[in-house]
């Protein structure tokens, strides 16, 4: 700690701003490829997704981490954008609902929504289907849930209460749950077959 510096020695007047910290230069891997950037360490990994990439298929939704609107994969992992800063990403490999199609064909968790009408409004949608992709990809890998040991789960046999668990930190205002469900359970029988 410097004593020139008032706000670190406490010497700072009462309701003065803190002293600005600079941009900080990061290079995130988003849907495959590298994007440069300079951010405040404030900002979060989906303000950087919305507001300096332009990548709004990632949604905003409590900006609290609660409704899972904001769910993109990192490292193949799924998280709450909204709760995690960008500069903490970066050189890390971060996908994005946007970043899922292959081939101008949408991933095959996409299309099951689209098949089984699993939105309605759509804002929950994105981070739905990144949570979802992220499920399957738990479930290969025999990830354990709260209702089963991982060794137990074997390919096609994920139940609605499985999923419906596994995609608990995924909320849907509008009640879409059912179709949610049949869309996540028709690829898991899809992969199984």
């Amino acid at each position: 700690m410097s004593d020139d510096d008032p706000y670190l020695s406490g010497r700072h007047a009462a309701g003065a701003a803190p002293p600005s910290v600079p941009p900080q230069p990061l290079v995130l891997r988003i849907n495959g490829a590298e994007r440069s950037l300079c951010v405040e360490p404030r900002v979060t990994l989906l303000d950087a997704l919305r507001e300096v990439l332009g990548l709004t298929g990632t949604k905003k939704g409590c900006d609290r981490g609660q409704c899972g609107a904001c769910t993109v994969l990192v490292d193949g992992q799924r998280i709450h954008a909204c709760l995690t800063l960008a500069v903490m990403h970066d050189g890390r490999e971060i996908v994005t609902v946007e970043g899922l199609a292959h081939a101008d064909a949408p991933h095959p968790v996409q299309q099951a929504f689209m098949d089984c009408d699993g939105f309605q409004c759509g804002y929950c949608t994105p981070g739905q289907v990144c949570a979802a992709v992220a499920l399957l990809d738990e479930v290969k890998a025999r990830h354990a849930s709260r209702l089963t040991e991982g060794e137990q789960l074997a390919p096609g046999a994920l139940s609605p209460d499985e999923i419906r668990e596994r995609m608990s930190g995924n909320l849907c205002r509008c009640g879409a749950y059912p179709n949610i469900v049949k869309a996540i359970h028709s690829v898991v029988l899809r992969q199984a077959s």
